[in-house]
């Protein structure tokens, strides 16, 4: 574990137990999205509970079950970027699925940014809020948004508090993980520009050549 990984892991510990605020742990993700940390392939997938489009808390691990799986990370539904990717993977799944998977978007969006995000549209996979960090900090893959980048936002109508309900400022990188049966990280793609987004042909060909891992004996 990289010391990066190691402070917010123990920030996410003392938040978890109630001994520091959401507003603290943010000061201890980083400013450059080029110095996240995210973990090693074979890594587990950490435990986090997310909420799901209607606020209902959401165990990971127990949503997943053995079941292999795919992890998007994505900025929120303010970002164009995002609305572009999500609207690909609607493409995508069927292809997953078909290999057993289920594919699960993960944003820092509180739930009600999520619905707003979605609007009328019918969606196959789910969509997690991951507002508290819980997975983004686990999974050290989040940065915290600088000063003079948020007025910028601000500046083109982006409230970062407003879509997330928090103070903290925290973005995840874009990133895509794909997870074996046992919640075991086998593929990950995490880009700091966050412009680039994996194709969905390379996640479904990540996906194939997981399912083709053979577990040591």
């Amino acid at each position: 574990m990289t010391p990066a990984i190691r402070l917010i892991s123990l920030g996410l510990l003392a938040l978890l137990t109630g001994l520091l605020p959401l507003a603290a742990l943010a000061a201890e993700f980083p400013t450059d999205p080029k110095q996240v940390h995210p973990p090693l392939l074979g890594t587990p997938l950490p435990p986090a509970e997310l909420r799901d489009r209607d606020g209902q808390p959401v165990k990971l691990a127990e949503l997943i079950g053995k079941t292999p799986s795919v992890l998007v990370f994505y900025r929120g539904g303010w970002c164009p970027y995002c609305n572009i990717q999500l609207s690909q993977l609607r493409l995508t799944f069927p292809g997953l699925r078909e290999l057993g998977y289920k594919l699960i978007a993960i944003s820092p969006d509180r739930p009600e940014s999520l619905r707003a995000t979605l609007g009328d549209m019918p969606l196959e996979y789910t969509l997690l809020s991951d507002s508290s960090l819980s997975l983004i900090g686990a999974l050290g893959i989040g940065f915290r948004v600088d000063d003079p980048t948020l007025e910028k936002y601000k500046g083109y109508g982006i409230d970062l508090e407003q879509a997330s309900g928090q103070t903290h400022h925290v973005l995840p990188v874009p990133a895509v993980f794909v997870l074996d049966g046992n919640q075991i990280i086998q593929f990950h793609y995490v880009n700091p520009d966050y412009r680039i987004r994996v194709p969905g042909g390379l996640i479904l060909e990540a996906a194939r050549s997981v399912k083709e891992i053979k577990p040591l004996k």
